[in-house]
């Protein structure tokens, strides 16, 4: 079993509202390298024996822990105690990014990104639905992220449905190794779970960055973001994605995590409710 401890006790300072915990030194044989585990439970856990549905969450150090950001925090923690009150809970994992190695780890399109999905699979996955009430089915894991992760949770999404049945990808990238996203998209052909979609107006710059020469403009930038994140929505679409899909748009958001932390409570009531 995983030596699980209180986050906050070993912290003087830190923004988390309910139960955190985490792992140090979770070895990836997938990756061979070793990271952090964090777990959120959600509050009624300690008050009951019922068992909750688990999303699995990248860039962990940024979804729970203003003080250990180092970009902004998700405020998933605090999302989820409101959300509690209405009913909707959930186990949260974040698995916190390996620094240099991000971008390699979340590209599933010629870097480790099937490596670190399988990590999260048969190494991840197990540990906590074997020290945790979780319920263990796909229909109740999720996936999510932005950016990269936003990539590399509809990659896991589409390549694993036997796995994860909800997925949220919040402003991903979509154009490594070209169509590559977008034909596995269109490969699914059965609408076999739900999908939490969105882009900002503003992010423009991302994309930019990898293209330096394809843009006259920071608006032809975002809307290159923009529509390429629609095209995506419009491929799910016309694979019979109605009510399973939801997808938004925030025309002044720009790529960051206060944006995404805006619409985290639309993409957790949509996949969880």
């Amino acid at each position: 079993m995983a030596n699980w401890r209180s986050y906050t006790l070993a912290r003087k300072e830190h923004t988390v509202v309910g139960e955190l915990l985490i792992t140090d030194d979770v070895y990836s044989p997938q990756r061979d390298n070793r990271r952090s585990v964090l777990v959120w439970l959600p509050p009624t856990y300690r008050l009951s024996d019922r068992r909750y549905p688990v999303i699995y969450m990248h860039d962990g150090d940024n979804l729970f822990d203003a003080y250990s950001s180092y970009a902004g925090e998700w405020g998933v923690d605090e999302t989820l105690t409101a959300l509690a009150r209405v009913g909707i809970e959930a186990i949260v994992v974040g698995l916190p990014n390996m620094g240099e190695q991000r971008f390699h780890e979340y590209n599933p399109f010629g870097g480790a990104g099937e490596d670190y999905i399988r990590f999260i699979i048969d190494t991840v996955k197990p540990m906590i639905d074997g020290e945790f009430r979780t319920l263990h089915g796909a229909d109740h894991t999720g996936i999510a992220g932005s950016s990269m992760g936003g990539l590399i949770s509809l990659f896991g999404y589409l390549r694993y449905p036997e796995v994860f049945r909800l997925c949220g990808a919040f402003s991903p990238v979509f154009w490594l190794d070209g169509d590559a996203l977008y034909e596995m998209v269109l490969a699914e052909t059965a609408a076999q779970g739900r999908v939490y979609l969105d882009v900002g107006g503003k992010e423009g710059e991302v994309i930019a960055r990898h293209m330096p020469d394809a843009f006259d403009s920071p608006d032809d930038a975002d809307r290159a973001y923009r529509d390429g994140v629609r095209r995506l929505r419009d491929g799910f679409k016309q694979n019979g994605y109605a009510n399973t899909l939801l997808y938004l748009e925030d025309p002044d958001a720009a790529h960051n995590e206060p944006a995404w932390a805006a619409r985290l409570p639309s993409a957790l009531r949509f996949l969880l409710g």
